[in-house]
């Protein structure tokens, strides 16, 4: 019969697996929103014209929608945004009870409650950076912060989440290594760590760049590829491009942005991208050598293809909608994978000579531990 701490750890591991793919939810949610230009579409916070459902609104959207038919109010537009607001609230309560079950449980090594506690401070500041949005119209600076606090909160909830189920599985010490076949045991090269945060920090950096290619709607700042205009060094004027402190299209002076410092914002995102590709598939090939890494590794590479298809594909496609927003679902992929990554090198180290001789066995010990997280989530 399961005891009280029993019940409790199983719950906490239900409830942060659930956290951390709502989570995913709302960051591509989020973003499928604001390329769907429906940011606005309840132009208060925290309710929509001061109801809580664009439904008992809907008059005064209406209105709203005729007196300006191209503007960003249309009752379609409101219940995106609303619903939005109920996945992001729905997100915080998890996120609290996590934090009250990491507390409870702070004598486990699966739980984390000062990580649960950061975690609840991240999402209240998210919340702020949401009415902000909203309330601030779009600024581009806290609309980027909005992202990469969404990013930051998946960041953590997949450590907890492999803190919750990882630690159990692994089975290894920091420091200690992992136990291999034949009862061997490995300690991960101190280069392959450091080259995994170092990549982890480029991802960052590369998806700051694509936020704000997003929110100043740089996207089609160059429609061709590889080329930007024809040349591989565009006319850019980056001073104004980079100036963080200004409102949505238009510099710190108040004059309109121009096409040069859209081009600059684009092109930075696309000369992040070859950087960060680079990082992350010598990363991924390094990996993939590591015999108790391979299926890290191998992820990393297949997220990492998928990715840049897909920014080339919006590029190339015009930006259409579902190919832009899988795009965003591809940067919170990496990242989540670039976290599980940083936590097996540092959780279960691997040995640098240690080459892959069955490499089946290593996405098999991965599909065990995803598959024990799902069947805790179902029960």
């Amino acid at each position: 019969m399961s005891t009280g701490p029993g019940r409790s750890l199983a719950l906490y591991r239900r409830l942060a697996l659930g956290a951390l793919l709502l989570t995913f939810v709302v960051v591509v949610f989020g973003a499928y929103v604001r390329l769907a230009d429906a940011g606005l579409g309840c132009p208060d916070w925290p309710g929509c014209y001061g109801q809580l459902s664009p439904a008992h609104a809907a008059d005064l959207i209406r209105d709203a929608h005729v007196a300006a038919p191209e503007g960003p109010v249309s009752l379609h537009k409101a219940w995106k945004e609303m619903i939005h607001r109920y996945l992001a609230a729905s997100l915080g309560v998890l996120v609290i009870a996590i934090a009250v079950l990491a507390w409870r449980l702070r004598s486990s090594a699966r739980a984390s409650p000062r990580v649960a506690l950061a975690l609840v401070g991240v999402v209240i500041f998210q919340g702020l950076l949401g009415k902000w949005t909203v309330t601030l119209l779009l600024k581009p600076a806290i609309v980027t912060a909005h992202l990469l606090g969404g990013l930051t909160t998946l960041a953590l909830l997949a450590w907890l989440t492999l803190r919750a189920f990882g630690a159990m599985q692994m089975g290894a010490v920091r420091g200690e290594g992992v136990q291999l076949e034949g009862g061997s045991r490995a300690v991960a090269p101190v280069a392959l760590q450091l080259g995994a945060r170092l990549a982890f920090v480029v991802l960052v950096a590369q998806i700051a760049l694509g936020g704000w290619t997003s929110t100043n709607y740089a996207a089609l700042a160059c429609t061709d590829f590889p080329r930007c205009h024809g040349s591989f060094a565009p006319v850019a004027d980056y001073a104004n491009a980079f100036h963080v402190v200004r409102e949505l299209g238009m510099t710190a002076a108040g004059d309109l942005l121009s096409n040069a410092a859209l081009t600059a914002i684009h092109w930075s995102h696309r000369v992040g991208a070859l950087v960060t590709a680079v990082a992350l598939f010598l990363l991924g090939w390094r990996l993939c050598r590591q015999r108790a890494c391979f299926a890290i590794g191998a992820t990393v590479l297949v997220v990492l293809m998928l990715q840049l298809g897909l920014g080339i594909a919006n590029v190339l496609l015009s930006l259409p909608l579902p190919l832009a927003a899988a795009h965003n679902a591809g940067a919170a992929l990496l990242v989540g994978v670039m976290v599980w990554a940083n936590y097996r090198l540092s959780a279960a180290p691997v040995s640098q000579s240690a080459a892959v001789r069955h490499p089946t066995q290593a996405v098999g010990r991965s599909a065990v531990a995803l598959r024990m997280g799902i069947e805790e989530l179902r029960s």
